[in-house]
């Protein structure tokens, strides 16, 4: 019961740090944002907590390779990414959302590994960079 209770935390936990990022994609109107964000956080934290539980549940030890689980998010979550960058014209689009996406999924990884303090930070960290810098990008370098 006590491991079902800090997996429940850990995927609330996933969607709290995947919707503040998603909340300041919303804020600068971009398509992708909170939802997407907090799903893509929780699924990826999900698939990490299995991959550490199912072993334990099936009882074959080493059958299961959680960094294999790793990896396939990774792999996922790139793929999604890609769909969302577009070359206009001269220019990029989405690719600031595609890395964000693919930071919140990292998040994800980190809170199914039970690294809660490093999936804060980076959630924070990220929430940092964006605001931050787009203000430096606006007013500074005047983009």
């Amino acid at each position: 019961m006590i491991e079902n209770l800090e997996s429940i935390f850990q995927i609330i936990l996933a969607a709290i740090l995947g919707g503040i990022l998603g909340l300041e994609r919303e804020f600068v109107k971009k398509e992708v944002g909170l939802r997407t964000y907090m799903l893509v956080c929780i699924g990826s934290c999900l698939f990490t907590i299995l991959a550490f539980e199912v072993p334990t549940i099936i009882g074959e030890q080493g059958n299961v390779d959680p960094i294999r689980v790793i990896q396939a998010v990774a792999i996922g979550v790139g793929f999604i990414g890609s769909g969302m960058i577009i070359f206009r014209r001269d220019h990029l689009e989405g690719l600031t959302t595609a890395a964000g996406v693919w930071l919140v999924a990292s998040i994800g990884v980190a809170v199914g590994m039970k690294l809660y303090l490093l999936a804060t930070v980076s959630s924070l960290l990220g929430l940092l960079i964006l605001t931050l810098f787009l203000l430096i990008e606006r007013r500074v370098l005047k983009t």
